[in-house]
């Protein structure tokens, strides 16, 4: 069986996502309104091969890169589905985080909003006359 083939160099950190399914570019805005473009990837989810893992877990790996570490990160889920939105979530956050940290604002098409707010999953909370309220 032949070896899977290299990336090439040019892929550079990208490689470590596999294939990256999602893409987008926001820009971080100084005070002093200078943009920088900010790159958001995410990789395709994939069975999580852990040595300590249950077997049955999945990863999704995801990176940012031009505001602080590009070094890729894994979000872990029970399926696939659920690794991609833990990913989404975590990379909301950790931009978020490292935005006050450089002291920058986050803009998509110029706006404030991101569009990564993944709504939360409320089906099993109880009505508010279940819970007494």
């Amino acid at each position: 069986m032949a070896a899977p083939p290299t990336p090439p160099a040019s892929a550079g950190i990208a490689a470590d996502l596999g294939e990256v399914v999602a893409e987008r570019v926001v820009e971080a805005v100084a005070p002093g309104g200078a943009r920088t473009p900010v790159r958001l990837r995410i990789g395709r989810p994939r069975p999580d091969t852990h040595p300590e893992g249950t077997g049955t877990d999945w990863c999704c790996p995801w990176q940012v890169e031009g505001l602080g570490n590009t070094e890729v990160q894994r979000s872990y889920g029970v399926d696939s589905l659920q690794a991609l939105l833990l990913a989404v979530y975590r990379l909301r956050l950790g931009l978020q985080e490292r935005a006050r940290s450089a002291g920058v604002r986050l803009e998509w098409l110029g706006m404030a909003g991101l569009g990564l707010a993944v709504e939360p999953d409320l089906s099993a909370v109880p009505p508010a006359e279940a819970r007494g309220g």
